[in-house]
């Protein structure tokens, strides 16, 4: 953590490191990671009880709401630790849910569910469609206002963790307007959810049906909170996911280097040659700008500008530097690389994931470019 003083790695944040550091490593070996894969729920709930007994969960939730009344900035630390082992929970969505519920929620709409996710109760966002678009407020879902009720239409997709959520937060249009709509899993119709077949393994996603679905009007977001709701979440995916994919690069380069030291080829160890040795360092050297970004986003968390600058930086730089450094490990690990016992499938899959869901390098650039020079 020494070379992040600099840019004010708090107190909070090096603590949660340390707890995070251990935890994820002996809760989530990657022998545990790779088993978890043929699960059906997918992860381990004694896990996840656990992680809701530290309190990780009700980090970034007011005291109010029974929150530790702390930042997405404390989040970070157990987000890139989580990446790190490929510990696979509803955590991340579970956040995002409940920063959405920050922005847009009314006080009676935090009040029901803020309290549920600090003690432990799943929850996840159903905001994308087939389009592919990552603009978020192009979509096709619907409500129709029918008196005191909303009837919803459409189909949602890349819903991470749908089964074991208690609150589903969907993006609908109604009257030509982006809404956001609680949902509890309990209203969803038999069948309502269709398990997708996804290219990282370790996640679970799901196509969520909202045909019928019929909801009373105060499952609605305020309309006038709708922009500072979508703002939000795509700057909270930024740093959770940048955080995620910051993590992983510092496994598969560890990973990599494990390799280079070991293997033989030509009586010479392998990591002796230039040819794997440069490209090594510069992943490193990425990383290392990677982590950087990433604390720097942390702490510019909630500065109006500055803070959703960061963001793009941490988000952009942290998917280009996991994606190429789980590349290289691929392409290095020769013939066994490319096979699915390669422990670097599972985080070049990863990053492909990470992209898929928030956009990837090159979509992050433009959203800074356009945010600084328009």
């Amino acid at each position: 953590m020494d070379n992040l003083g600099t840019i004010g790695t708090t107190e909070e944040q090096i603590e949660l490191m340390d707890v995070a550091t251990n935890f994820c490593r002996d809760k989530s070996p990657v022998e545990k990671a790779r088993a978890l894969i043929d699960d059906e729920l997918g992860y381990d709930p004694a896990v996840w009880r656990e992680i809701g007994e530290l309190g990780w969960l009700a980090i970034a939730i007011p005291e109010a709401h029974d929150g530790v009344g702390l930042s997405m900035a404390e989040v970070v630390p157990i987000a890139e630790q989580m990446g790190r082992n490929l510990m696979s929970t509803p955590f991340g969505s579970t956040t995002l849910a409940a920063q959405a519920l920050l922005a847009g929620g009314s006080e009676d709409q935090q009040a029901a569910w803020l309290p549920k996710i600090a003690a432990g109760a799943a929850a996840t966002l159903a905001l994308r469609e087939d389009n592919g678009d990552w603009d978020l407020a192009n979509i096709n879902a619907t409500g129709v206002v029918d008196g005191d009720t909303i009837i919803l239409s459409g189909k949602k997709q890349l819903v991470l963790w749908a089964d074991s959520a208690e609150l589903i937060i969907a993006s609908v249009k109604i009257d030509g307007d982006v809404r956001f709509a609680l949902i509890e899993r309990s209203a969803l119709a038999g069948g309502a959810l269709r398990r997708e077949t996804i290219i990282d393994e370790t996640a679970r996603s799901y196509e969520v049906t909202l045909d019928g679905v019929t909801l009373p009007a105060g499952a609605l977001f305020d309309t006038s909170r709708t922009r500072e709701t979508l703002e939000k979440i795509e700057l909270a995916a930024g740093l959770i996911h940048a955080a995620e994919m910051t993590g992983g690069a510092q496994a598969v380069i560890d990973y990599t280097l494990e390799y280079l030291k070991t293997r033989k080829q030509f009586g010479k160890i392998i990591g002796s040659y230039q040819a794997l040795k440069h490209p090594t360092v510069n992943n490193y050297v990425e990383y290392e700008k990677a982590r950087t970004h990433l604390y720097s986003a942390a702490h510019s968390w909630g500065e109006q500008g500055r803070g959703e600058v960061a963001v793009l930086m941490a988000a952009a730089q942290a998917h280009s530097s996991y994606a190429t450094a789980a590349d290289r490990s691929i392409q290095f690990h020769g013939g066994f690389g490319f096979t699915h016992d390669c422990d670097a499938q599972l985080h070049r899959r990863k990053a492909i994931m990470g992209a898929a869901l928030i956009g990837d390098a090159a979509y992050q650039r433009s959203k800074l470019a356009r945010l600084l020079f328009d």
